[in-house]
């Protein structure tokens, strides 16, 4: 077996060269991927639902998206955009204005990570509002950069010992109804969490100060937060009264992952700023910033831009991803997969007392796991286990939370369903093995 087949060689020669910092779920090391299945260096095969945390929704090595990426190296890889531009964003920059909610005209800034895309945004609604204030919400994840890292909620791992952060970010609790930060119950509570923003104007920060509100649909790493249908119709209303910029981070939950393109779709909103990234580009490094016209317009010249933003193979990938979407029907796929693993999930709740909640939309889903029902207790360690479970059996799985305690599904759209059952029969038996 060479060195490069061997992964105790390797898990010996990264703890030499790699930081610890820069931690992985798994021990294994990846050699190639196709679909919803991984193959490591020693040839053991994993059942993917993980999509490399929500990147992969088009699936790995889909066709179109390698060939696209072969044709558009060989002809070049790099100008920079600002130097010498090229079609290819142009182009992707249409579909995405066209693709985002909202009728109003928009424009589109491409750059190289979510965080990347965050930071852009945030620069946006301050140079446009000359405000310099930002709300984001407990639970929230939107990066680990300097701003994002200050914007992102959960501490450990993710800002413990990093500080100081960024000033003029402010946060609010986020309608969390499993465990509501009001202690009410929903419907009766008529989403007071969303109201609170009026009251937070006048505890924690004004209106007039206050350039952008950023939150994630869907929350990420928070656990798959799943707000009410009134939550966001409340919140953007504000905004538009106050004048403030409503961003919707979209990274993860965007891009088909909850069976419509953008997660906003489903409680009928317009974000004024929409950050896309992850599944955009099938795994090539692309992020984007598309919102209104008069917003994106605003910055000066040069105030906005990178080397590499937009990078030309990368772009081509993406225009590949949206070709995939209309030509396979993703979107529809996208439906009945989420329709199949709920179905799977809301029997499994009623089968295991260590399910508290089922949650999310289309297939971006969630467990979230408790000791007891009636104290919620996070049951972290369970958790914990039926994600080794799964990975010794050949899935891979991803657990979130503020404790830990959510286990989430990003498979691939375009898993197959034998593919898809096999891997939830690992789930159910680990589950099962978890209540004995």
């Amino acid at each position: 077996m060479s060195r490069a087949t061997n992964s105790k060689y390797l898990r010996e020669l990264r703890a030499k060269v790699i930081p610890q910092g820069q931690g992985s779920v798994t021990p294994y090391y990846v050699d190639t991927a196709k679909g919803s299945l991984i193959y490591d260096v020693e040839g053991h095969e994993f059942i993917d639902f993980s999509g490399g945390i929500g990147v992969m929704n088009v699936g790995h090595s889909h066709p179109k998206v390698v060939e696209a990426i072969k044709d558009q190296a060989e002809k070049f890889t790099h100008t920079c955009f600002m130097v010498v531009p090229y079609p290819q964003v142009v182009e992707l920059a249409e579909k995405l204005c066209n693709l985002t909610p909202g009728t109003f005209p928009k424009k589109a800034l491409f750059i190289n990570s979510g965080a990347e895309a965050v930071e852009n945004a945030i620069k946006i609604a301050r140079y446009y509002t000359k405000r310099t204030a930002v709300i984001a919400f407990e639970n929230g994840f939107h990066g680990r950069t300097f701003l994002t890292m200050s914007l992102t909620s959960k501490v450990k791992p993710y800002k413990l010992g990093f500080g100081p952060f960024a000033p003029e970010v402010y946060r609010m609790p986020y309608a969390y109804c499993y465990r509501c930060p009001l202690g009410l119950s929903y419907p009766s509570c008529d989403v007071a969490c969303a109201d609170y923003l009026q009251e937070f104007f006048i505890t924690h920060v004004a209106a007039e100060s206050t350039a952008a509100l950023i939150v994630e649909p869907i929350t990420g790493e928070g656990g798959f937060i799943t707000p009410p249908p009134e939550y966001f119709p409340k919140l953007s209303k504000i905004c538009q009264e106050k004048g403030i910029v409503f961003i919707g981070d979209e990274i993860q939950s965007g891009m088909g992952r909850t069976g419509k393109m953008f997660a906003l779709e489903h409680w009928n909103v317009e974000a004024d700023l929409t950050i896309v990234a992850k599944s955009l580009a099938a795994g090539m490094p692309l992020s984007a910033v598309v919102g209104k016209m008069e917003m994106m317009d605003s910055p000066h010249v040069g105030g906005l831009g990178g080397t590499y933003g937009g990078n030309p193979v990368c772009c081509r990938a993406a225009l590949a991803v949206l070709d995939i979407f209309e030509e396979e029907d993703l979107l529809k796929k996208a439906q009945l997969l989420g329709e199949k693993v709920r179905k799977r999930f809301d029997t499994w709740q009623q089968q295991f007392e260590l399910i508290g909640e089922v949650r999310g939309l289309g297939p971006m889903l969630a467990l979230e796991l408790v000791k007891d029902r009636e104290t919620k207790e996070p049951a972290t360690d369970e958790a914990k286990e039926l994600v080794e479970f799964s990975h010794k059996r050949g899935l891979i799985l991803l657990a979130c939370g503020n404790f830990g305690n959510v286990i989430r599904t990003l498979m691939p759209l375009v898993i197959e369903d034998e593919q898809l059952e096999r891997g939830l029969a690992i789930m159910e038996e680990g589950l099962t093995a978890l209540s004995k």
